[in-house]
């Protein structure tokens, strides 16, 4: 193939008719292709890592320009191709990827001969499918006839790439319905019916997995769903799973950028499952964005999640939680040896800890309970060790299993942080056997009497909401009272007329000036871009001292923001216009309620 060849690849042909492109150097990489495409659609991967691993990439059998597999193939079958092109090229051992049906491949290799595989890392593999998804697979399969399918392949094409294809897959697309096209159609038959059933091939074998394992798939493939890449991690003994966020199917050649990155900071850690080697990708955080959403962790509930041994998801309640360290970033949490939880989380190779709002106080209720089904009762996601996170919490953070230490009654999961989010939502707060809040109730706030001015800091990503006044000075969203969208002189009612959609969060200030008037300021965060409107504007936070505000006392109250936001340590303004003091934010002891 000329255009291989222009780029510096070889391409040859085993002794057996296996076909192969080779290119790069340094230490050798086998990469398996799935069902229906061939050794060339690993070219992103072999670009992006040629210049530091010698890759081969194999045409897998019945694809590309390798012979026919037999009938009624098995995976070894294809293993053993496997391993007679490496004796062919004289490479003992090497790393191996594999892409869905390549996946099953690589596992197959790393079990019957674990001395010629280094690392594995299995991307979009499938594992014990639902009946459901079973069963359409299986239709499948038992419909293909050697003959050809346009329809089949549009159908392909709808199910890894979404139906229209988005914009930006539409050239992954492309690539991927070439290779369907041209794909031997008997061997494309031998192998997708093999492929069908072979779901549950390493089910009792792979907690024999004797290499460090990556397991990573897409948070939306419906084929290879996350939770088996999570079920796998579980049960290898060096394994780890990763999910990425908004991927599919073909995320190799969709997203190779980051699916490349994700792979080669995997082979180049000496162990891909050690908390010694990890990626250094897990910790290069913000430390101070690290500590504002360990900050979101008032007073304590949380809601612990795993992935269980079935791929099914686990949960329970837990304030027992706490920062550890930031470098490296490790969190911690507590679950009683007695909860029926315990056998699943003692033994999981990762777990979410959801800090919960206010409005999560039913599912903290839930997830404390007995209940059988306690996630139909949420809305989540898989994060990307394949634990769930749950919609609506303050902060997620996301971790690998770094240390399980036994306390007394108790276990101790020590987790090394991979991602995290946080916003400035109220917090749910639990003190001496009872949910608290944290902040002045916004709902007492809307019966308090309109003459009270009700302000907002609004943030967006480092910047301040002002509105500017037709006399040439900039002010802070207020209004008389909290009110109603409706009520023009409200803050909502402001807000609403400068099509500012905003969630108020920790209260910040109070205070009452010369006319014995209270004002009342929030912290918040715009929830969607704001109005066009010049009168709007977003500023930086370091340029809040150089704008012209009339009032004194906001001037004042934003000077202490500005020197809080730098110091990560807020407070609430207790005081008249003239004097008061900043009273720390308290934190009662915690109370676990992990049992």
């Amino acid at each position: 193939m000329a255009k291989l060849t222009d780029r510096g690849w070889h391409r040859g042909t085993a002794p057996d008719g296996t076909g192969f492109i080779r290119a790069g150097y340094g230490a050798p990489v086998l990469l398996i292709h799935g069902v229906g495409m061939n050794a060339s659609i690993w070219a992103p991967q072999i670009e992006l890592m040629k210049n530091r691993w010698d890759l081969i990439a194999i045409d897998i059998l019945g694809h590309g320009q390798s012979p026919l597999p037999p009938e009624a193939a098995s995976l070894a079958d294809y293993a053993g191709q496997a391993i007679r092109l490496l004796d062919h090229l004289g490479l003992d051992a090497v790393s191996i990827v594999g892409h869905s049906m390549g996946a099953l491949v690589g596992q197959e290799i790393a079990l019957d001969a674990p001395e010629r595989v280094r690392s594995l890392v299995s991307l979009n593999a499938v594992f014990r499918r639902p009946a459901g998804l079973a069963q359409a697979v299986r239709e499948r399969a038992a419909e293909l006839n050697g003959a050809e399918n346009p329809s089949g392949t549009d159908a392909t094409i709808a199910r890894w790439f979404g139906n229209p294809v988005p914009d930006r897959l539409v050239e992954a697309a492309r690539t991927t319905r070439a290779a369907l096209q041209s794909v031997n159609r008997e061997g494309y038959a031998r192998t997708y019916r093999l492929f069908a059933h072979a779901d549950t091939a390493h089910g009792d074998r792979l907690s024999g997995l004797a290499v460090p394992a990556l397991f990573m798939t897409g948070s939306q493939d419906k084929n290879s769903l996350p939770a088996m890449s999570a079920a796998m991690a579980r049960l290898a003994p060096r394994g780890r799973c990763v999910v990425l966020e908004g991927e599919r199917h073909m995320m190799a050649i969709a997203s190779p950028d980051t699916v490349t990155r994700r792979i080669v900071d995997f082979l180049e850690s000496n162990d891909g499952a050690s908390t010694s080697a990890r990626p250094a990708m897990d910790t290069a955080f913000d430390a101070g964005e690290f500590r504002r959403a360990l900050g979101s962790f008032l007073t304590g509930v949380t809601i612990v999640t795993a992935i269980g041994p079935e791929g099914e998801p686990r949960g329970f309640t837990a304030n027992s939680f706490t920062s550890v360290s930031l470098d490296p970033p490790l969190v911690l949490v507590c679950i009683a040896k007695t909860a029926l939880g315990h056998p699943v989380f003692s033994t999981s190779k990762c777990f979410a800890v959801n800090v919960l709002s206010e409005e999560q106080r039913a599912a903290s209720g839930v997830f404390a309970s007995k209940s059988q089904d306690k996630f139909s009762a949420v809305e989540w996601r898989f994060g990307p060790t394949g634990s769930p996170l749950l919609a609506g919490s303050v902060a997620t953070f996301d971790c690998d299993m770094e240390q399980l230490v036994d306390a007394g009654d108790h276990s101790i999961l020590i987790g090394r942080v991979r991602e995290f989010s946080h916003n400035s939502s109220q917090p749910l707060g639990y003190c001496r056997g009872a949910y608290v809040s944290p902040g002045l109730s916004q709902e007492a706030l809307a019966a308090a009497p309109p003459v009270m001015e009700v302000g907002a800091i609004l943030e967006d990503e480092g910047r301040v909401l002002f509105l500017e006044t037709a006399d040439g000075f900039v002010e802070l969203p207020a209004g008389r009272g909290l009110g109603s969208p409706g009520d023009t002189r409200s803050l909502r009612g402001r807000l609403a007329a400068n099509a500012i959609k905003a969630h108020l969060g920790f209260l910040f200030a109070v205070w009452d000036d010369a006319a014995t008037r209270t004002h009342v300021y929030y912290r918040g965060t715009l929830d969607a871009p704001h109005s066009s409107d010049r009168q709007v504007r977003l500023v930086d936070i370091d340029r809040i001292a150089g704008l012209n505000i009339a009032d004194a006392a906001v001037r004042s109250m934003l000077a202490r923001y500005v020197r809080e936001c730098r110091e990560d340590a807020f407070g609430v303004y207790v005081g008249n216009a003239v004097e008061g003091e900043v009273r720390p934010l308290a934190k009662p002891a915690a109370m676990n309620t992990s049992g």
